[in-house]
């Protein structure tokens, strides 16, 4: 594995295995968020399941964590590689002209994303790893036991317009990395071929579509939030 890493082909195939990878779970997990949109019920068994499945929580989990740090590290590495490289042929090439914008800056969109990540954990995992792992509760149930309280967790986190504002910008940033990241990931691999121009207009409409569906979720959970 390490002599893999150590080659530049070998650390770009293993950035793109890695970002197809979480594009798949990017997916998976709007598929479960955007059921709040339309049942409040649904929502909730479907986190609870998630919640306490001892394969999702012990074996699947760590490897996402992992998947997650390895992709950031990789990007980094490659960002920094990329620039020593750059300034030794600077004079030769111009890299604007040679380069998207996208692919010039997916180091700060990726840096957005990292920042949102946090976020993120802050506002729902490690509550969650708190409640059931610290605290023992894996009743998944409101401190009332009238229900599930995951869909009214989701509803309290959106109420700040801060934070969706802030929710929005993150979902911005990653349909820009998505955009190019999508075509990178694809070059990298060396998918050339019939399904070329398919492949890169999926990749399109999902760097579109999935963030453009997490911000509606935002927006709607902020304007129709239970008072």
């Amino acid at each position: 594995m390490s002599g893999i890493l150590n080659s530049s082909i070998g650390r770009k195939f293993a950035m793109a295995l890695s970002a197809f990878f979480l594009m798949f779970f990017l997916l998976q997990h709007f598929a479960i968020n955007v059921t709040s949109v339309f049942s409040a019920d649904t929502f909730n068994e479907i986190s609870h399941f998630m919640g306490t499945n001892p394969l999702i929580q012990y074996v699947l989990q760590p490897v996402l964590l992992f998947g997650v740090i390895f992709h950031f590290v990789m990007g980094f590495v490659l960002e920094l590689k990329n620039k020593k490289a750059r300034q030794v042929s600077y004079a030769k090439n111009n890299g604007a002209a040679n380069s998207s914008w996208m692919s010039r800056n997916m180091i700060y969109s990726g840096l957005a994303i990292l920042a949102f990540m946090g976020l993120h954990f802050y506002d729902f995992w490690f509550p969650e790893i708190n409640t059931k792992f610290i605290e023992g509760d894996m009743s998944g149930l409101l401190a009332d036991g009238s229900g599930y309280r995951y869909y009214e967790e989701l509803q309290h986190k959106f109420v700040d317009i801060w934070r969706v504002a802030l929710y929005c910008i993150a979902f911005v940033f990653l349909a820009l990395h998505l955009l190019h990241g999508f075509n990178s990931a694809f070059q990298s691999v060396g998918a050339n071929n019939k399904y070329t121009k398919g492949l890169k207009g999926f990749g399109k409409a999902y760097a579109i579509l999935i963030p453009l569906g997490f911000v509606i979720i935002a927006l709607y959970h902020h304007f129709n939030h239970i008072s």
